[in-house]
């Protein structure tokens, strides 16, 4: 649906000797929300992403349409579907065990402050952190993303139709 509506132009593909023109889309075009629409809470809520949840599944129950999986991948500036969302368990435990060994999972991957802040390890109150916790952290502070109230998804629809 994102693409649907972008404009179309002829393009020559050339294949040695050969050209083929063909109708292709302008998928050049850069649509972004603005900044100050986003700095207004009214606006959007925010939504903790679910075990298995794709922001198909998202759009389908917040606004009803699986087709405006765009929206909330613009919304949250989130361009990469596999890497810009939270794994499920099973699937963070084997990119966890790939990533530094089945031997490693529980090594010390840094150390950490009362504060959170990454600390030498003879640091005063530092913290070790294993791999595993800090690939967990990592993948839950994927989890919370900002929905589009859906009183006014049809003025956002619009505004996107007009920015074209």
């Amino acid at each position: 649906m994102y693409f649907k509506d972008f404009p179309q132009f002829l393009y020559d593909f050339k294949y040695g000797d050969i050209t083929k023109t063909s109708i292709v889309k302008d998928i050049t075009r850069n649509i972004r929300f603005r900044k100050e629409i986003l700095s207004n809470i009214s606006v959007y809520d925010e939504y903790d992403i679910q075990d298995g949840e794709t922001p198909e599944i998202i759009a389908e129950q917040i606004y009803g349409n699986s087709q405006y999986h765009w929206i909330i991948m613009l919304v949250n500036d989130r361009n990469d579907y596999v890497n810009d969302f939270p794994l499920a368990e099973i699937s963070l435990v084997q990119v966890i065990k790939d990533k530094y060994g089945t031997a490693n999972v529980h090594s010390i991957h840094h150390y950490e402050n009362a504060n959170g802040y990454v600390v030498n390890s003879d640091a005063v109150g530092a913290v070790p952190v294993s791999n595993d916790d800090h690939e967990r952290t990592l993948n839950e502070a994927k989890r919370k993303i900002k929905i589009i109230s859906p009183n006014i998804i049809n003025a956002v629809l619009k505004n996107y139709k007009d920015l074209l």
